[in-house]
């Protein structure tokens, strides 16, 4: 069996499912719906098995902690998906939210909520942040601690004012996921975005 290539996605909500139902669907990958919740509700291990049955790459994973403070379900639940040998993580959609517990994580580039790429990370409505190279959200400090070729931040999957809605094509995670796609160089194999 062929190593899953898997997307990470730091958002779980009800938006960025429809959205990553879309984005995935648009470049012929897979989103599993069942990873979506506020926060994640499924273990890593049924995790994996629902990404080892998949029939397509890339396979977009949603990981939410809700806010917790510590290591939640999310993250929790992606540290043992990540360690699944049959798993490659290409890449990782790091979503900007304003949660109390202050988390954060590096991200390669960030994309605002005008499709502008930047070194800044970005806020939960897709306005430039002010610290270079991180992102504040939730479900992100883990990203750190793993090996992942390209984390791209972006603002309220989905959201950003209506900038990233399904209705417009979702552009926003659509670039993101083109930028993942290009990087792990995947791009070729996928339809044109």
């Amino acid at each position: 069996m062929e190593q899953k290539q898997v997307i990470v996605v730091t958002d779980g909500d009800a938006a960025a499912l429809k959205t990553i139902q879309y984005v995935a669907n648009k470049i012929g990958g897979l989103c599993i719906a069942q990873s979506a919740g506020n926060p994640t509700h499924l273990t890593g291990q049924e995790l994996i098995e629902l990404i080892l049955q998949a029939d397509k790459n890339p396979v977009f994973v949603m990981f939410d902690d809700c806010g917790s403070r510590y290591e939640g379900l999310g993250e929790h639940a992606m540290r043992i998906v990540y360690d699944e040998p049959m798993i490659q993580v290409i890449g990782a959609i790091a979503v900007a939210s304003a949660t109390h517990s202050k988390e954060w994580a590096k991200v390669d580039i960030s994309i605002d909520r005008f499709g502008h790429l930047t070194e800044y990370g970005v806020d939960k409505n897709g306005f430039p942040d002010l610290e270079i190279g991180r992102i504040n959200g939730d479900t992100l400090y883990i990203l750190d601690e793993f090996e992942i070729p390209v984390v791209v931040g972006i603002g309220d999957i989905g959201k950003m004012g209506g900038f990233d809605d399904v209705k417009k094509g979702a552009p926003i995670t659509m670039q993101a996921v083109q930028i993942i796609l290009e990087r792990s160089g995947n791009l070729d194999k996928k339809k044109r975005l």
